[in-house]
């Protein structure tokens, strides 16, 4: 069971309104090399967003822009009404403060425990002492069901529970927005819907906004409330809406065949010209 943090380490003020994200017109490159262009959409607060489409279409860069690791060639990303893309640095190390990552692999120092692991975000932001670090660790692993295993090193827990406690590091500064880069790369079926169930739980109880990128129509289908999809063709987001709404109903035959995992005949409803 997840359970609020009693007292949260960091407290940062957001401004009020109904999204937590809100892209406008961005462009991202890699040097020359246009990945994405005109891409704009918003995420609302507590709401778990997919970020979906092929392999090479720019899901990744996309994170990538949004979380700071690069910058986009244009646009603007705003958090809580905030512009994150031109903010001063200190401005831009208060709104990341705001939100947590999982990486693919969990991203865990491996010269370092579970529990150092988790600690880390801590001692790098917060004044918190010690005690009051284990305290705060303590509970991030029970909120992720890894209680008891805070002296482990990564390398000793399965792939599964390598997840669970990069969530757990993601969570230690009780972030407004989650993110999550391929959540279910590399899990078996049921570790996967236990995680699916987790990220449900976070949203339900502390009122995270949860951002997910990717391809498992499973996860999708199961706990997504919206999601865009990306195509690589056009470099930008070609349907915006509920998964099973576009599955069913779409008029573009490239979102029907992505999300029913079938090709549309030739001269199907709605076929681009």
């Amino acid at each position: 069971m997840v359970t609020p943090t009693p007292t949260s380490p960091v407290s940062v003020p957001a401004a009020a309104g109904k999204f937590a994200i809100e892209v406008e017109g961005l462009e991202a490159r890699y040097d020359d090399r246009v990945i994405l262009e005109h891409v704009s959409f918003a995420v609302k607060r507590g709401e778990i967003f997919f970020v979906i489409g092929g392999s090479g279409c720019g899901k990744s860069t996309l994170l990538r822009n949004l979380v700071g690791l690069n910058q986009p060639a244009k646009g603007t990303v705003r958090y809580f009404g905030r512009d994150f893309t031109h903010a001063s640095s200190a401005e831009r190390k208060e709104l990341l403060r705001t939100f947590g990552i999982l990486y693919q692999g969990g991203a865990l120092w491996s010269s370092m425990t579970v529990r150092e692991n988790i600690a880390l975000p801590l001692e790098l932001y917060t004044q918190l002492s010690r005690r009051e670090r284990d305290e705060v660790v303590a509970l991030k692993l029970a909120q992720v069901g890894l209680a008891g295993y805070g002296d482990y090193a990564p390398s000793e827990l399965s792939g599964g529970m390598r997840k669970r406690a990069g969530l757990a590091r993601a969570l230690a500064l009780d972030p407004k927005i989650v993110f999550f880069d391929e959540p279910s790369a590399g899990l078996d079926p049921v570790t996967s819907l236990k995680l699916d169930e987790l990220i449900v739980q976070i949203r339900d109880t502390l009122g995270t906004t949860i951002v997910v990128v990717s391809h498992e129509l499973a996860s999708i289908f199961d706990i997504a409330d919206r999601v865009i999809l990306l195509e690589r063709e056009t470099k930008g987001v070609i349907a915006e809406g509920d998964p099973r709404t576009l599955r069913d109903r779409s008029d573009d035959p490239r979102v029907r065949e992505f999300l029913n995992r079938r090709k549309e005949p030739v001269g199907s409803k709605g076929a681009s010209a």
